[in-house]
């Protein structure tokens, strides 16, 4: 259809996510967006997007495409769509993610967004629908919230003074070191009594959700006279060896040379906070928590060294978990959280001390809390079903103090539009920066 005839691009481009190409189609994506060195990260539908922006310009074509929902999550988000708003597009009616059961005979259970867009003035009102009523909004943003049209990037540091979150322990051991049972560990300590100091709890995300037992052998410190005294931890290391020797990557085989030692070691010697990087969508609160320094967290995990409880009550509240919930990648529906998208960027209040200090009280609240259910696991605990009163009324209460802190208001202030002031809090902290560097 010529241009000028053309009134409306619609379609569902195939749902093919960015570690799944095929090369032809990552051939496909670097010549649609000219080489653009992070377009390897895109799902393939997005060069829908930049096909049809290229061909709407100074028309009043109008385009609204079915497409995987990572498109509007994470790092997807400022690569796609800073070339689009280049080129003069705006959103003009959405629909966030739903679940979409294909009819073909092998189901597939594709997480889709519907984005409508035009690069034409629009005085329609803009629409963002989702399982409950539309709302009307003033302008969509790349997220599907009535905000800001800001683009949350990769960012190294915290854009507040906060500790730092970094990955947990990376074994990179083949198994050999981190994956013994309590009734392995038992077995040799129980014939090898030397090796009781070998061994240390370790926590994945299941591990820390779920109150799993898992050790591992943290022989950090330990002498070669006394892991010659127990042979399987001997073997167990001289597999590591090989494992890491037969390796392809380069980093992998130096690490051959200290096969004793986790790949990479990022454990503090006090108290910290350890967040999953993956958590089921199916929770209001992604559970976090303080662990002692003796018990090992892995890279399934972050950590957080030197935290307190106020830092605690805001990562537990809603109005962070508002903000994961917009912000963060996924997979699937559930939640993906990321240090250089989420945590790094995520604005924090500037409380007064009588604010921080209800804070610190509504964090420990929760705490005490869940110590009243000694039996259950993090994953029992915060079930949306099973949740224990008390648990929540205490995350009530830290919700409260929080939002007070940020100076929103408890009555009127929804979730959607809690995560647009924080946009523009980011904003104004991005802004900051740039003038800053002027």
């Amino acid at each position: 259809v010529p241009k000028g005839k053309l009134n409306y691009i619609m379609g569902n481009p195939p749902f093919v996510g960015a570690r799944l190409m095929k090369n032809p189609q990552k051939e496909d994506l670097a010549e649609v967006f000219l080489g653009h060195k992070k377009a390897g990260n895109l799902d393939y539908v997005a060069g829908w997007y930049i096909k049809a922006s290229i061909l709407m310009q100074n028309s009043q074509i109008h385009a609204a495409l079915v497409s995987t929902n990572s498109i509007t999550q994470g790092e997807q988000v400022p690569i796609l769509w800073k070339d689009l708003f280049d080129k003069g597009i705006h959103i003009d009616f959405a629909h966030r993610t739903f679940q979409w059961d294909s009819e073909a005979k092998i189901k597939a259970h594709v997480h889709c967004v519907i984005i409508g867009f035009s690069t034409c003035s629009n005085s329609k009102r803009k629409f963002i629908f989702s399982s409950d009523r539309p709302q009307i909004a003033k302008n969509i943003n790349p997220y599907l919230i009535d905000g800001p049209n800001v683009l949350i990037d990769s960012r190294n540091r915290p854009i507040y003074n906060v500790p730092a979150v970094v990955f947990g322990n990376m074994p990179n051991d083949g198994g050999y070191l981190c994956d013994y049972s309590t009734e392995q560990k038992n077995a040799i300590i129980n014939t090898y009594p030397d090796a009781a100091d070998m061994f240390k709890l370790f926590l994945g995300a299941s591990e820390f959700l779920h109150n799993k037992e898992r050790w591992c052998l943290w022989l950090k410190g330990i002498s070669p006279v006394m892991l010659k005294k127990v042979p399987p931890v001997l073997d167990a290391v001289r597999a590591v060896q090989q494992m890491r020797e037969d390796s392809k990557r380069q980093a992998t085989k130096k690490l051959a040379q200290t096969p004793t030692l986790f790949g990479e070691i990022r454990q503090p010697d006090t108290q910290y906070i350890i967040i999953p990087r993956h958590s089921s969508q199916n929770r209001r609160y992604i559970p976090i928590g303080f662990v002692s320094p003796e018990i090992i967290c892995g890279d399934a995990n972050l950590l957080m060294s030197h935290a307190t409880l106020f830092h605690f009550g805001i990562l537990m509240s809603n109005v962070h978990n508002a903000w994961i919930r917009i912000v963060c990648g996924r997979i699937k529906s559930d939640y993906r959280y990321s240090v250089n998208i989420v945590y790094n960027n995520f604005p924090w209040p500037n409380p007064t001390e009588q604010q921080k200090a209800k804070i610190e009280q509504t964090a420990q609240a929760i705490l005490d809390a869940r110590a009243l259910y000694p039996d259950c696991s993090l994953a029992d605990l915060y079930d949306e079903v099973a949740m224990p009163p008390e648990l929540r009324k205490a995350h009530q209460q830290n919700d409260r103090a929080v939002m007070q802190a940020y100076g929103f208001d408890i009555k009127t202030t929804t979730e959607t539009s809690c995560v647009a002031e924080l946009m523009r809090m980011y904003q104004k902290l991005v802004e900051g920066e740039r003038s800053k560097k002027i």
